[in-house]
C-alpha cells in the first residue's frame, strides 16, 4: 500500500494537518529557552574563607587544613582542590554526577559546622559556600569609571545605586563587583612620634579597637522609670579617628592624630581594575537558572538610562562584554532557517494540492468518455 495514497485521497484533511503542525511549531517557538550553554546542574561547590592579614602559610594551616579534614569525609566526593593565598582560602569540591546538588550542599554545611571549632576565633565571617556552574558566567559586564572622582566613592555609588536596582530585576540572579576599592580609613603610624611618647603599635591597635566597638552601655533604673544608655561608638570618618585617645602621659591625653596620619582611602590599594586605561569598577551580572538571557539583558539595558541619570555627570558607565551578541546572531540565523522551512512547506502544500486536484479530475473524466465510446444509453 502506498503511504501517500491516504493523503492524496484526503487533501482537505492533509491541509488541516499541515496547518496544525505549523501552529504547534509557532507556539513552541515562543516557549523556547535561550542560553549560551545547555542548562546542566553540575555538582560543584566552592568554599571561600577570608582571613585578612594572614599569610598563605597561616591560611593553609589554620583554615584550609581543618576544612579539608572535615570535607574529605563526605560521601560522593569525587575531587577536592584548594588554593591558599594572602588573606583568603578557596576550596573547590566536585561531586559525582549521580549525587543531588541539594544533598551535596547539606553535606558541605554539616562539614563546615563540624570544622568551626578548629577555625580561628577572630575570623571576620564564617566560610561561605556557593554553587559553581560553567554556564553561570556573567551575561553582561559593565565598567564604571570617573576621571575626577576617587575610586572608593565610585565603588560606593555603584554598590548603593546600580547593583541594588539591577539585582531587583526579574531574571537577574547575582550581581557582583570586582576591581573596585571599598572606602576605608587608613591609620599611618609615625614610629618616631610613637616611640617619643613611650607607646607601641599594640597600644594604637588596642585603643582604636576599643573606641570602635558598638556595645551595650548599661541603663539607669529608677523607682518609676528606667533608661537605657545609648551611644554610637562606630567611627566612620577620619576626623572621628583623630580624636581617639591612645594613652595619657603626665595627665595629658595623647590623641591618635599626634602619633599617626589618618586619611580616608581604599581598604585594599592593591586591588584595581581598568577600563580603557582608566581605573574602574567592574559590575558582573548573572542570570537566574532557566531565565531567558536576551530578555534579562534587555531589561538591564532598559533600566540603565534611568540609573545613569541618578549618578554624577563625571561617572561613566560603559558595556564591556555582552554574551547576547553571539546568541542574538544565532537566533537570527535560526529564524531565517525557520522562515525558509515554512516557505518550503507552503510550497510543498501548494504543489501537493495542485497534483491532487489534477489526479481526481481525470479519474472522473475517464468513465464519461467510456460511455460515449460504447454507445451505452439509459432506458
Amino acid at each position: 500500500m502506498n503511504p501517500s495514497r491516504l493523503f492524496i485521497l484526503r487533501p482537505v484533511a492533509t491541509s488541516l494537518l499541515m496547518a496544525a503542525i505549523l501552529l504547534a511549531g509557532a507556539i513552541a517557538y515562543r516557549l523556547l529557552p535561550l542560553s549560551a550553554l545547555p542548562e546542566v546542574d553540575y555538582p560543584t561547590i566552592q568554599i571561600v574563607t577570608f582571613y585578612p592579614g594572614a599569610s598563605p602559610d597561616v591560611a593553609t594551616s589554620s583554615i584550609t587544613a581543618p576544612l579539608e579534614r572535615q570535607l574529605g569525609q563526605m560521601p560522593g566526593l569525587k575531587q577536592m582542590s584548594s588554593t591558599s593565598s594572602g588573606g583568603a582560602s578557596v576550596i573547590t569540591l566536585q561531586f559525582s554526577l549521580d549525587l543531588s546538588l541539594d544533598t551535596a550542599e547539606q553535606e558541605v554545611q554539616a562539614a563546615i559546622n563540624a570544622a568551626s571549632n578548629f577555625l580561628p576565633a577572630d575570623l571576620p565571617a564564617p566560610p561561605v559556600y556557593s554553587k559553581v556552574n560553567p554556564a553561570d558566567a556573567p551575561i553582561l559586564t559593565l565598567g564604571i569609571s570617573s576621571k575626577t572622582m576617587p575610586l572608593p566613592q565610585v565603588q560606593n555609588l555603584v554598590d548603593t545605586r546600580l547593583a541594588q536596582k539591577i539585582s531587583q530585576l526579574s531574571g537577574v540572579g547575582l550581581v557582583t563587583l570586582s576591581g573596585g576599592q571599598r572606602p576605608a580609613v587608613r591609620v599611618q603610624v609615625n614610629p618616631r612620634a610613637l616611640a617619643a611618647s613611650g607607646l607601641n603599635l599594640e597600644d594604637v591597635r588596642t585603643a582604636t579597637a576599643a573606641a570602635n566597638v558598638n556595645q551595650a552601655k548599661g541603663s539607669f533604673d529608677g523607682p518609676s522609670r528606667a533608661y537605657t544608655i545609648d551611644a554610637n561608638d562606630q567611627l566612620r570618618s577620619a576626623p572621628e579617628y583623630r580624636a581617639v585617645v591612645v594613652a595619657y602621659r603626665n595627665g595629658a591625653p595623647i590623641f591618635l592624630s599626634d602619633v599617626a596620619d589618618i586619611v580616608e582611602d581604599a581598604e585594599n590599594v592593591r586591588l584595581a581594575a581598568w577600563m580603557n586605561e582608566v581605573p574602574a569598577v567592574i559590575l558582573n551580572i548573572q542570570r537566574q537558572p532557566g531565565a531567558n538571557v536576551i530578555e534579562v539583558v534587555d531589561r538591564v539595558r532598559g533600566l540603565l538610562p534611568q540609573l545613569t541619570a541618578s549618578l554624577p555627570a563625571s561617572v561613566e558607565v560603559a558595556t564591556l562584554t555582552d554574551r547576547t551578541v553571539t546568541i542574538r546572531a544565532s537566533v537570527k540565523d535560526v529564524q531565517f532557517e525557520l522562515m525558509l522551512a515554512v516557505a518550503l512547506v507552503v510550497m510543498v502544500i501548494f504543489l501537493f494540492l495542485r497534483t491532487a486536484a489534477g489526479t481526481l479530475i481525470p479519474s472522473i473524466a475517464v468513465p464519461l468518455s467510456l460511455v460515449g465510446t460504447f454507445g451505452v444509453t439509459s432506458r
